[in-house]
């Protein structure tokens, strides 16, 4: 059962399009797997298909909404999100080759929104393997992450937002354990060492490289913009 979702603020932003690629990429997985945020979302965008038609008739300019939040980090955890640059509609157009995508000796299907990555070049790090997707946002970096079974991610925090969507498998930190579907988002507050008993493939995305907190991964750091 899926068990952490995207904000309504972020649900509403997909349904009308606002979201940089990456963004809108982990949105669409999830919101594939997640009939409650489908339902969000179409209800959405039929609201603001409405809106968009009663503007037609009465020429009354429709405002699109604001960050309600009073927290200054989740604010602008959210305003790094919504800031990415956004690619021309030609760059966004690719051809989906293959609904599965193979990882070592496992194969996985992937939600059609990541279908079009499927032949992604994979890095491994011990247990821990990354595929990065080619989005050209600048700072921002998209990505495959799987981890066999038994891995895990050193202790760290965030010097920006990490988003991780859970695409199969199970993996648990600090805060529980999460099943496919469940979209995490994390920033500077947040400490955590992910570890999978299973093995699980997840999509990220994140805006600064990780900043590891103990024993001797913390000689990474100092390589920290390669790896995130």
């Amino acid at each position: 059962m899926i068990k952490y979702h995207p904000s309504s603020e972020l649900l509403d932003a997909f349904a009308a399009g606002q979201l940089p690629t990456s963004m809108a990429i982990a949105l669409s997985a999830h919101v594939e797997l997640c009939q409650q945020c489908r339902e969000h979302v179409s209800a959405k965008e039929e609201a603001l298909a409405l809106a968009a038609f009663e503007e037609a008739e009465t020429d009354h300019e429709f405002a699109a909404g604001t960050l309600p939040w009073d927290d200054d980090l989740e604010a602008d955890m959210m305003s790094a999100i919504f800031d990415a640059p956004e690619q021309d509609e030609a760059s966004r157009i690719q051809v989906a080759r293959s609904n599965e995508i193979r990882v070592g000796d496992k194969t996985y299907t992937l939600p059609r929104a990541l279908q079009r990555f499927s032949d992604s070049n994979w890095l491994s790090f011990g247990k821990v393997q990354r595929a990065r997707l080619n989005l050209e946002e600048g700072a921002t970096r998209a990505s495959f992450l799987h981890i066999d079974e038994g891995g895990s991610v050193p202790a760290h925090t965030h010097k920006g937002y990490e988003l991780t969507l859970l695409l199969d498998g199970t993996f648990e930190d600090e805060s529980g354990q999460y099943s496919p579907g469940d979209f995490i988002l994390l920033d500077s507050r947040h400490h955590h060492t992910p570890s999978t008993k299973d093995g699980c493939l997840c999509y990220t995305v994140a805006n600064a490289p990780l900043h590891f907190t103990k024993g001797v991964s913390k000689l990474l750091n100092t390589v920290g913009h390669a790896i995130y």
